[in-house]
């Protein structure tokens, strides 16, 4: 029963509908009809009849009848033509009938309607107008005569106003405040462009015509309140201009007749004997080492001078302030369509990217702003976007944009920066400039190790050139020591032959293991000699060894490896050692480590190794992921690559973005070049030698820790790798190669899957062969 009902229900509502859809077919016919008959002739009789008596109801407003009827017949066949949801219809009636009182009452104004005025004589009136298209018709004369009658002329003028902007606003959903302020701000808009234009025609700014202005940084501070019309001036010396357009290269100094620094060394082991000319030569240069020294001191050495980098060249682009508050208005508005209201209260443009300065409306989210990367990278039309939110030190979250036309910021800016020149130490780090075209100049001695990692082709090899470079334009041969190692054979080799230099560069993974073995063994000569002589760091050392010639002055040394995957690869519990020990203990040594690896797993960078190494650069990564080994935070995914970077120092709260700082390599062959002709290589033979013997060992197969290993193997009766790694502390690697030695020497069995070895030998044959 109910399932027939249910049918009988559908049939009845289908036939409503089909009705209708039938009446709205209807109306819209005698609609189309009527909109011929009001403009053609060719509606026959039938269309006269209804051209005379719309005209007759509606007089001049009879042209718009056929467009009601239209409008009606739509809605009545959609099935929308409800009177209590239908407010919008109502609303298009009542302006019809205030237009047509005001037809009427223009028209007839020379008749008054007062109470002597017969309505059977205006109605005739209305109806004659009406056959010529004239006055409001006969609706026209009902409704004026009755508000006449009511309110009077001016009365009924503001009744049609008032009736006309409510039947307005409901049919529209605008408010009329918000035209007025549209409106308003538009006329605004135009005047001060026309105003800019007339200034921009007329004002000259002749700071642009100077040839020295070539590195171009926008800091752009605007204040926003409706889609960027009203900028506030920020900057004290703006008075021209809303918007101070500043270059980078103001904020360095230019000092191509740079004076030469006086470099000279208190000790004068080596004599450089200069022909009348000046110039030096190889017969010239008579050298005299100092056994007690070590390593060579100066008569004469002079720092490289700038002048051996290439400077930077950067075009300027007019159209590129324009774009900049493009974007900004684009910004807002992307955010406003999200129903979230922000102002952009300052614009920086940098090197690579621009930062976008937002400060949302009370109440709003960070987390919905941070959420809509995607949308605004789609309406900005960039590649990808990154949300610094907040920004460290500002009440604003940051919307970073790669710029289009991206800047190279040359080494040789940085070198000249007031920043640069007086950093206080002699191992400093230049490394380029951040959002706002800052120099960035940082102290290795208080990092006081780096750990720099990314993706081939970001940028790590000429940051190390960047580094290596910054200390060899402050430091002397005598202050400063490098231990390079380059895995890579071709990145650091270029280096071979500086008077800075330890060793020549290591290559070979296996000597590398050495060499940092080597660190460590002076790490603890050296604090055995702050212990011999009261003094705790290397600074107050080297300052008693001002007073007292006795002592010895000791340089500070700075090892560098250019890529730890492949020394993790040959023997990665040695090296992990080495690096965990210096990295905790090495800095009041005066040993600072520099470790660059492209890829950052945490097999590579362990978790031992990143506890220690408290200071990191990330460049560009692939994953995520990555981006969390390296700086235990997402956002390395989202860099540009070629140089740009997140800098995490230690302490900071929040990584830094910057713009790394380019040399290539002629400018690093002709400061090598350069220091080769200032002072030859003084190669440390003890330390080679000492490396060597370690290889060799290896290279033998044996260890020192071989005896030890049979006697335990021996009185356990048993033999395993696993059982050496935790009786000796040693790695997996060191203890499966004395497993080795001792099968090729016949002391234990081979290989027998999951089980121990056997042992071959008892504890009487061992002491037959002790003895002999």
């Amino acid at each position: 029963m109910k399932a027939k009902s249910a049918k009988r229900k559908k049939k009845k509502n289908k036939n409503k509908d089909l009705n209708k859809e039938i009446i709205g077919i209807i109306i819209i016919s005698l609609g189309i009809l009527a909109l011929f008959s009001m403009h053609s002739a060719s509606t026959g009789y039938v269309g006269d009849f209804i051209e005379n008596k719309f005209k007759v109801i509606a007089g001049f407003g009879s042209f718009l009848l056929p467009y009601i009827i239209l409008f009606i017949g739509i809605l009545f066949s959609l099935n929308k033509l409800k009177l209590k949801e239908n407010k919008r219809s109502i609303s298009l009636v009542i302006i019809f009938l205030c237009f047509l009182i005001f037809l009427h009452i223009n028209y007839f104004n020379k008749v008054e309607i007062d109470e002597k005025t017969a309505f059977i004589e205006l109605l005739n009136d209305s109806i004659k107008a009406g056959e010529l298209a004239k006055g409001g018709g006969i609706i026209g004369a009902l409704f004026s005569y009755l508000t006449l009658k009511l309110f009077g002329v001016v009365g009924t003028y503001i009744l049609i106003v008032c009736l006309t902007l409510i039947s307005f606003l409901n049919l529209t959903n605008i408010s009329i405040v918000e035209i007025m302020r549209k409106f308003f701000g538009v006329l605004k808009k135009i005047v001060r462009n026309s105003l800019k234009s007339i200034k921009d025609f007329v004002y000259v700014d002749k700071k642009e015509d100077k040839k020295e202005e070539i590195y171009e940084e926008e800091k752009i501070k605007v204040n926003v309140k409706n889609n960027i019309e009203n900028i506030q001036e920020v900057d004290k010396n703006r008075i021209e201009e809303k918007i101070k357009i500043l270059d980078f290269t103001n904020e360095l100094k230019k000092k191509e007749d740079k004076k030469e620094r006086n470099t000279d060394f208190e000790k004068n082991d080596i004599s450089i004997d200069k022909d009348r000319n000046g110039n030096n030569s190889e017969d010239n240069i008579s050298f005299e080492v100092l056994e007690t020294q070590g390593y060579e001191s100066i008569e004469s050495y002079k720092l490289p001078e700038t002048k051996l980098l290439r400077q930077s060249k950067y075009k300027k682009d007019p159209s590129e302030k324009k774009e900049i508050l493009n974007k900004a208005n684009r910004l807002e508005e992307t955010l406003s369509n999200f129903g979230i209201k922000a102002n952009v209260i300052q614009i920086s443009k940098g090197p690579s990217i621009t930062r976008f300065e937002l400060q949302p409306a009370p109440g709003v989210k960070v987390s919905r702003i941070v959420n809509l990367t995607n949308d605004i990278a789609l309406s900005l039309a960039s590649s990808d976007i990154r949300i610094e939110a907040p920004i460290p030190g500002k009440s604003a979250i940051g919307i970073e944009v790669p710029n289009q036309n991206k800047a190279i910021v040359s080494l040789r800016e940085i070198f000249e920066s007031d920043e640069f020149e007086k950093v206080d130490t002699k191992i400093p780090f230049a490394l380029g400039k951040d959002i706002a075209g800052k120099p960035i100049v940082t102290n290795i001695e208080k990092m006081p190790h780096l750990l720099i990692a990314g993706a081939t082709g970001s940028g790590k090899s000429v940051c190390i050139n960047t580094l290596i470079t910054s200390i060899l334009f402050k430091a002397k041969p005598d202050e400063v020591k490098l231990l390079l190692i380059d895995p890579k054979v071709v990145e650091l080799s270029v280096y071979n032959g500086i008077p800075h230099l330890l060793i020549p560069v290591v290559t070979d993974p296996k000597k590398a293991a050495g060499a940092l073995n080597w660190a460590v063994q002076e790490m603890t000569k050296r604090y055995n000699l702050f212990a011999k002589f009261g003094v705790r760091d290397i600074f107050s050392y080297n300052n008693k060894a001002n007073v007292d010639e006795e002592i010895e002055k000791l340089p500070q040394i700075v090892v560098i490896i250019d890529e730890l995957a492949d020394l993790m690869m040959v023997s990665p519990g040695e090296v992990e050692d080495s690096i965990c020990r210096l990295a905790q203990m090495a800095r009041a040594a005066g040993i600072h480590l520099i470790i660059a690896t492209q890829r950052p797993s945490v097999d590579v960078i362990t978790g031992t190794i990143k506890a220690n190494i408290p200071s990191r650069i990330a460049f560009s990564v692939s994953s995520q992921a990555d981006s969390r080994t390296i700086l235990d935070m997402g956002g390395a995914e989202k860099l540009l690559g070629k140089g740009d970077m997140l800098f995490y120092p230690v302490g900071a709260s929040k990584p830094k973005r910057i713009q790394g700082a380019y040399i290539d390599e002629k400018e690093v062959e002709k400061i090598v070049n350069y220091l080769k002709e200032q002072s030859s290589s003084n190669y440390q033979e003890e330390i080679i030698d000492d490396i060597e013997k370690e290889v060799s060992i290896d290279s033998d197969n044996s260890d020192d820790l071989l005896p030890k290993a049979i006697e335990l193997v021996v009185e356990e009766g048993q033999a395993s790798i696993s059982y050496l790694q935790r009786k000796l502390r040693i790695g997996y690697a060191r203890a499966a190669r004395l497993i080795d030695d001792m099968e090729e020497r016949g002391i234990v069995g081979g290989h027998e899957g999951s089980k121990p070895r056997k042992v071959l030998i008892s504890k009487d044959d061992l002491d037959n062969l002790k003895e002999n």
